[in-house]
């Protein structure tokens, strides 16, 4: 084989695994197919405000492969000072999902904050579930997100037959 041919083996074998890297980071947040993430809503506003505040196309940040919207520059200077404080878990999939080995999407107005930490849930009946054992359904969101936050739900569909 003649070192030209190994040099293009090595560049595309290097070019498919960061591919692959790249598609395990898109899976690893919830995010729409423009890479936005909670929706739209703004993370920061959840532990300012105490609520849950749409944000602007104006002001943006990008965190571990998907676009973050805040309402205001100071919010969004907020999440880029420290992300992974304003961040939701489990890269914004329904919290109770993950404690029950699931990646589901969410509902931004179903939230909850735990230790400084932005849970958000499906929707507001799940979030109830949640509520019930907030400490024990993180203590089993955090030991299942290990196992699937790279695999896309038809993986883990496979993982729990």
């Amino acid at each position: 084989m003649s070192l030209s041919s190994i040099i293009k083996s090595t560049l595309v074998s290097t070019a498919l695994l960061a591919s692959s890297l790249s598609f395990a980071a898109n899976i690893e947040v919830n995010a729409n197919q423009n890479d936005l993430a909670i929706k739209g809503y703004d993370s920061v506003s959840y532990f300012t405000k105490g609520k849950p505040t749409k944000g602007s196309a104006k002001y943006t940040a990008a965190y571990n492969g998907a676009i973050y919207h805040f309402a205001s520059a100071k919010n969004r200077d907020l999440f880029k000072s420290e992300p992974a404080k304003y961040a939701p878990q489990y890269g914004g999939f329904c919290a109770y999902g993950v404690a029950v080995n699931q990646k589901f999407d969410i509902e931004p107005t179903a939230w909850y904050i735990e230790d400084n930490k932005l849970y958000l849930n499906l929707d507001k009946n799940v979030q109830k579930e949640w509520l019930k054992d907030v400490s024990g359904n993180i203590e089993t969101a955090q030991v299942n997100w290990t196992g699937i936050k790279g695999l896309t739900e038809a993986q883990i569909e496979e993982l729990n037959d």
